[in-house]
């Protein structure tokens, strides 16, 4: 299968028999061609407003947006719905059929269109997907950059900063101090007592790496409240994906009475929240 070139469609496909069982949404009475007052783009991309958003800020073609969306074949036919599913997508802009790039780059957060996309800009008559012009409805939730690419660094090299902190890392009132190295993904954060995943390396202030799930290749799964209060505290404000970097004072570590003395800097990358 090609590089997720075609997203929409594998998203229909794991959900299929779901959708199935799901109450299908009507086909729009101009489904079989555009009306007259709808506006074409030089691609040959037709589209109508059917709610108005706000404000002036576009998607770029390398966003990742969150959408609801409906998509009917010309006859009628709906063929994928995260409306009949009861839950919005979300994808870069540039992993799905080229009339979605282009179209949803056109709209605001909050604002609804209709789409007739021609074969070219769709699936292009491949084998096993929708054929001829597509018509979809979409409604733009929101969008925002991609994440940014983590540099292929040694997670267990010591880092330029585990002295002491950069002026632009934040500072809690416990005196925790922390850096985002790699953003995650949603917003569900641990609690206390949760259960998490992680990867991590861990250094003293000299530089001295002193424990590392990465270099043992095996992540480290354990509840919130029966580590150092430095994670404790830490992990609680991650999300999954995410990873940090944290210089943790002694009184936030072992307090003198664990493995390692001493303030502490750990990169912690939270994989899971179980």
């Amino acid at each position: 299968m090609p590089r997720i070139t075609m997203l929409l469609w594998a998203m229909a496909a794991l959900a299929l028999a779901q959708t199935a069982k799901s109450k299908a949404v009507p086909a729009p009475d101009d489904v079989a061609a555009p009306p007259s007052d709808a506006e074409k783009t030089a691609s040959g991309l037709v589209s109508k407003v059917l709610r108005p958003g706000k404000g002036t800020t576009h998607p770029t073609k390398t966003d990742v947006v969150t959408v609801h969306y409906t998509g009917w074949t010309t006859d009628g036919k709906s063929f994928d719905s995260s409306v009949s599913r009861g839950k919005p997508a979300t994808f870069a802009l540039d992993k799905v059929i080229p009339g979605w790039t282009e179209g949803v780059q056109l709209m605001v957060t909050g604002e609804k269109r209709r789409f007739w996309i021609p074969e070219k800009l769709a699936y292009k008559g491949k084998e096993g997907r929708p054929a001829g012009m597509l018509v979809f409805d979409v409604e733009l939730i929101s969008f925002k950059p991609p994440a940014p690419k983590e540099t292929a660094v040694d997670p267990t090299q010591t880092p330029d900063d585990v002295q002491r902190p950069p002026d632009d890392a934040k500072r809690t009132e416990s005196g925790l101090r922390y850096k985002i190295l790699k953003a995650g993904t949603g917003d569900q954060r641990p609690e206390r007592t949760s259960s998490v995943t992680v990867n991590y390396s861990g250094w003293t202030t000299d530089g001295k790496l002193f424990d590392s799930s990465y270099a043992r290749h095996e992540p480290m799964t354990f509840r919130l409240n029966r580590v150092i209060p430095g994670w404790t505290e830490g992990l609680q404000l991650m999300v999954e994906g995410e990873k940090r970097r944290f210089w943790i004072p002694e009184s936030l570590a072992y307090a003198g009475q664990g493995p390692v003395n001493g303030d502490l800097v750990f990169d912690v990358e939270l994989i899971k929240i179980n």
